[in-house]
């Protein structure tokens, strides 16, 4: 039992005893005490002076006085206001590390099995384009999001949604079909996605000439951009498309397979996997039968050009668009057949959506659609919000092909931790084969962590270099923590001095290691908290703190060399905690943590 769980019980004791009170779960709030204060635990006493008509401090003294007669583990307690901050037993500690910090689901919840999925979408690909750095954050935002969830005893359902149609798809296809002379994955060299995107920016460099020549014979920019005989060409393909043309169906599976086959490469080599893959071609008119069908009982308007609204004036919105006067569906109309069928499916608790902050006026929209559609459960859409990556050269553009992929970003830390790895001599004993296997675990490393450590409604800028830097808060300084203590533990079990089962809990560690210790017996707060923010983040800065601490106590505290017995034996079995903890939140993290670096 933690001692969260103890003194409520402790406390709910006390009120009943002496106040014949019963306080709800809600009202005992007991948080780690803030840095600047003395103590370990607060308990928060200002719901409790109804009922004792006590000033706040009054109440804090008789609370703190039965805590220390009832709880053996409380030392002592002081009193600020309303806050009531105890200091625990060293025994409190030891007690801890040996019955709880090394066991393998420290921190995690057990999942409910009954309980309704969460349902995660993230990815959301376009199959015109190979995935980008954009696309990075986004996978890796929530393949982690999702691990933390299950964590915390949630069953958790990753999904996909490829947009896989559409008038960018058309342009893609039609550059193709135009300059591609008959061009494939194979006879060119390329990753399919690559080939696909290369004709997406041709098509685009295309564009841009035609509506120049129309604006140089007199034609107004705006009305050129509309009359560029390219843009008519790919809309009209849309439509044939929507009208399964045979031609048209048999180019858009042909490209979208060789986009396919370069995004499972991609996914595969950033660790990122889905429970189910959805298609916009498989969902869009499902949506398009629900809104029609919306237009006849008058939910929903439609115009003199035959195109389909929805009034969201009441709701502090506008009007919104759900099927052009072509008749040709929208991204909130398909989002609205992709929402029904995956509640059909699994019948979700909440379905999150990791999609960047720019759409998020589309699923503010797409909520309110689907509530005026009559879904009961449209207020569980929820839409976890990011903020945008740059580069330090600026923004990337994905028609004038000035993203960059990521599949050559991989390849750029690969390199990147290869080469500071020999500058620095950290793989020098090693083989080839391992040394291989050890960088790219130190560049996937890198990447994750510099990305994940950031708030996700944060732009943030990415620089590789400075992200594989052995020092600082970055992967590889925690990969390197967590090989060092292998390292030390390997040596004890060489020496025949293994971790032993219990502790001697009469001693009293040093201030450094009970700062330490304490750090450990956070981690179930910690991702309990991250699971709540869904915040990737929270974990990350969490393990860079207890990777420095470590860091600092390895320095200055001998382990194998140290002569009293108890001491060395306490410092193994806290080494083994840390590493237990790094390995567990560095996997929610997406992240392996190599035995040796």
């Amino acid at each position: 039992m933690t001692f969260e769980i103890e003194v409520s019980a402790v406390l709910k004791d006390f009120l009943s005893e002496n106040y014949n009170f019963q306080p709800d779960d809600n009202s005992i709030q007991v948080q780690k005490t803030r840095k600047e204060f003395k103590g370990d635990f607060t308990l928060v006493v200002f719901p409790f002076v109804k009922a004792t008509r006590k000033s706040p401090e009054q109440t804090a003294l008789e609370i703190g006085g039965y805590l220390k007669e009832k709880m053996p583990v409380v030392h002592s307690f002081n009193i600020i206001k309303g806050f009531l901050n105890i200091s625990l037993q060293s025994s409190y500690w030891l007690g801890f590390l040996d019955d709880h910090a090394v066991q393998p689901d420290f921190g995690r919840r057990q999942p409910d099995s009954d309980s309704r999925p969460v349902l995660v979408e993230f990815s959301s690909p376009n199959t015109n384009k190979p995935l980008h750095l954009g696309h990075i954050r986004n996978n890796l935002l929530g393949e982690s999001i999702s691990r933390i969830l299950a964590a915390n005893g949630h069953r958790v359902v990753k999904v996909n949604l490829v947009n896989d149609r559409g008038i960018h798809i058309c342009k893609s296809m039609l550059a193709w079909q135009k300059w591609g002379n008959g061009e494939t994955p194979a006879s060119s060299g390329k990753k399919g996605d690559h080939l696909v995107g290369d004709y997406y920016v041709l098509f685009e460099k295309q564009y841009r000439s035609q509506i120049e020549d129309l604006i140089n014979r007199g034609t107004d920019p705006e009305q050129a951009r509309h009359q560029a005989p390219l843009l008519k060409e790919a809309q009209e393909m849309l439509i044939q498309w929507e009208k399964n043309d045979p031609v048209v169906m048999e180019l858009w599976n042909m490209m979208n397979n060789w986009v396919y086959e370069g995004f499972n490469l991609t996914y595969s080599a950033l660790g990122v996997s889905f429970d189910k893959i959805y298609h916009e071609s498989e969902t869009y008119l499902l949506g398009k039968e629900k809104v029609l069908s919306a237009v006849d009982s008058g939910l929903l308007t439609r115009e003199e050009d035959n195109s389909v609204w929805v009034d969201l004036t009441n709701d502090g919105l506008d009007r919104k668009i759900l099927l052009r006067s072509d008749g040709t569906s929208v991204y909130i109309t398909q989002d609205i057949g992709t929402a029904i069928l995956r509640h059909h499916d699994f019948n979700p608790s909440r379905m999150l959506y990791v999609v960047g902050n720019e759409q998020e006026y589309h699923f503010r929209v797409l909520e309110l659609v689907m509530k005026k559609l009559g879904y009961e459960w449209a207020g569980k859409i929820h839409h976890i919000s990011y903020g945008m990556v740059e580069l330090p050269q600026g923004k990337m553009k994905s028609r004038e092909g000035t993203v960059v992929d990521a599949d050559n970003l991989l390849q750029e830390m690969f390199d990147t931790a290869r080469q500071m790895s020999a500058e620095l001599g950290k793989l020098g004993d090693f083989e080839e084969k391992e040394k291989e296997r050890i960088i790219r675990t130190i560049g996937l490393g890198a990447l994750k962590y510099f990305i994940l450590k950031v708030d996700p409604k944060k732009n943030m800028l990415f620089n590789p270099a400075e992200s594989i830097d052995f020092n600082g808060n970055t992967g590889p300084f925690i990969q390197y923590t967590y090989a060092r203590i292998q390292s030390v533990l390997a040596k004890a079990l060489e020496a025949k001095n293994p971790v032993p089962e219990n502790l001697n809990r009469n001693l009293v560690p040093h201030e450094k290691e009970a700062i330490l210790v304490k750090l450990v017996h956070d981690y179930p707060s910690v991702l309990a908290e991250a699971g709540e923010a869904l915040s990737p983040a929270l974990i990350a800065n969490y393990l860079y703190d207890m990777a420095r601490e470590y860091n600092q106590f390895y320095h200055d505290f001998p382990m194998l060399r140290e002569s009293d017995n108890n001491k060395r034996i306490f410092r193994l079995k806290l080494s083994r905690a840390v590493a237990g903890v790094i390995k567990d939140g560095m996997e929610l993290l997406g992240i392996e943590v190599p035995p040796r670096m």
